[in-house]
């Protein structure tokens, strides 16, 4: 039996499957074999598996009575509440953190108790964009989780840690989804196109369209499905129309798609040559400082579909291979910005990859401290390593004075500028200078301060 057709959703709450409704609601899964991705939530036994499809009515008792679902848009949050209700006969109800309040949630638990005490069915209760809950609007939900009256299925885009009020984090199961891999999403569009809920293949999506689904989607299987129907419904109502007579399907080409979101579709292979090319560009953009060509690089990676993490990265290291010393606060906002993108992810993570990457390349460059490492890694892999001069050596243990370790240390806060005049590195390499600060931005003032320090140290 089809779970979600009209019957059933009508009698569940679910939303329809029918014809007029949007292809992403058509094709949603209607078994956890049809759910793309999240294999690690699903393994046999898995706490979502027994909540999903409870093999025993002892299973379903131990079973999480509330769920947070965290994870991107369009990789199965909505999809797994739908399933929770539909295969185990349960009532569902819908609520939006944007526009839902403390009565609305007090109405749907009440209606809920009601059903419980007349011998009614379970109540799922899913909450999109629970983190938009204000901490009363959450608290509020914390009877209905203790005493089961309601199963709550609660889904976020945001760290939970954070946008969920301890309370009701501790007593709900937090599950992870991951996003969507390109073979996830290019098997939903494919199933799509086959499948007589969806186009029932009346169309047929060629390579160079499905790949551009594909870098549009960035892992939103609902954005893939919504662009994809957008396509079709273009071509279809173009192609043209003979009164019995069997036609071909209508191709849904680059162009199509292209014309269906109103976005050229961007030459960039993420696993080919473009992907090395465009990011090369990118790095030497920020290292010559060309911040206008660094952001056009950005851009092309963001409109492409390229993980924004994979960027940040990229950000994170030219921060301190190209910058450096030179404004050492480049790498704290690259690092931030880093953080931040893993946590909000898409499409505002594009707002913090700009601002690392307008810092970053309009910083002044010093690629001192990165040079100053790799030619003490070459020295030290050609053997220049030398025993540690004795009173540097470790001297907190029975038996380390009557070796001379750490006789004549000195230590450098009783002296005057906190410097002591004294060897430091192995005989082999007294008086070598690695480190070599440039005179561009703050690494200036640290040239100054090292000539200083440098002359203490080499003493009279």
């Amino acid at each position: 039996m089809d779970l979600f057709d009209a019957a059933t959703a009508t009698e569940q709450g679910l939303p329809s499957s029918a014809h007029g409704a949007p292809l992403a609601v058509r094709m949603r899964p209607r078994s956890l074999a049809e759910v793309a991705g999240q294999q690690h939530l699903l393994s046999a036994g898995s706490p979502l598996r027994r909540l999903v499809e409870p093999a025993d009515e002892a299973s379903r008792r131990a079973a999480p009575s509330s769920v947070v679902l965290w994870g991107p848009p369009g990789t199965g949050k909505t999809t797994l509440a739908y399933l929770v209700a539909a295969t185990s006969g349960r009532r569902f109800v819908e609520l939006s953190g944007v526009t839902s309040g403390v009565k609305d949630v007090r109405a749907v638990v009440e209606d809920a108790r009601r059903r419980l005490a007349t011998g009614g069915a379970e109540t799922v209760l899913f909450i999109d964009e629970v983190h938009r809950f204000s901490t009363t609007q959450q608290d509020a939900l914390l009877p209905s989780v203790e005493n089961r009256w309601v199963t709550l299925v609660a889904a976020t885009t945001e760290n939970p840690s954070f946008s969920v009020n301890a309370p009701l984090l501790s007593r709900s199961l937090l599950l992870t989804l991951q996003p969507l891999s390109s073979d996830d999403v290019r098997a939903l569009l494919r199933r799509a196109v086959e499948d007589e809920r969806g186009l029932g293949g009346t169309v047929v999506l060629d390579e160079d369209a499905e790949d551009h689904l594909l870098r549009l989607s960035g892992g939103d299987a609902r954005k893939a499905l919504t662009v994809l129907e957008a396509a079709a419904g273009a071509v279809l109502q173009a192609a043209p129309h003979l009164a019995g007579a069997q036609l071909p399907p209508a191709v849904v080409t680059l162009a199509a798609v292209e014309q269906a979101v109103d976005v050229a579709a961007v030459r960039y292979d993420r696993a080919g040559d473009q992907h090395y090319d465009v990011i090369s560009a990118f790095i030497k953009s920020m290292r010559g400082s060309d911040v206008d060509a660094a952001l056009h690089y950005l851009a092309r990676m963001v409109v492409a579909g390229e993980d924004p993490r994979f960027i940040a990265r990229r950000v994170v290291i030219a921060a301190a291979e190209e910058v450096g010393m030179a404004d050492p606060s480049a790498l704290q906002t690259a690092v931030a910005a880093a953080q931040a993108v893993a946590l909000i992810g898409m499409p505002e993570a594009r707002i913090i990859l700009a601002e690392a990457v307008v810092h970053v390349t309009t910083a002044p460059k010093s690629n001192a401290s990165y040079t100053a490492l790799d030619a003490a890694i070459a020295d030290v892999r050609a053997g220049k390593v030398g025993p540690v001069p004795p009173h540097l050596r470790d001297a907190h243990y029975a038996g380390a004075e009557r070796v001379g370790h750490g006789q004549g240390y000195r230590y450098a806060h009783d002296e005057p500028h906190a410097v002591a005049a004294q060897q430091y590195a192995p005989d082999d390499l007294v008086g070598v200078r690695y480190y070599r600060p440039s005179d561009r931005g703050a690494e200036h003032a640290v040239s100054a301060r090292l000539e200083r320090i440098r002359a203490i140290l080499d003493g009279p």
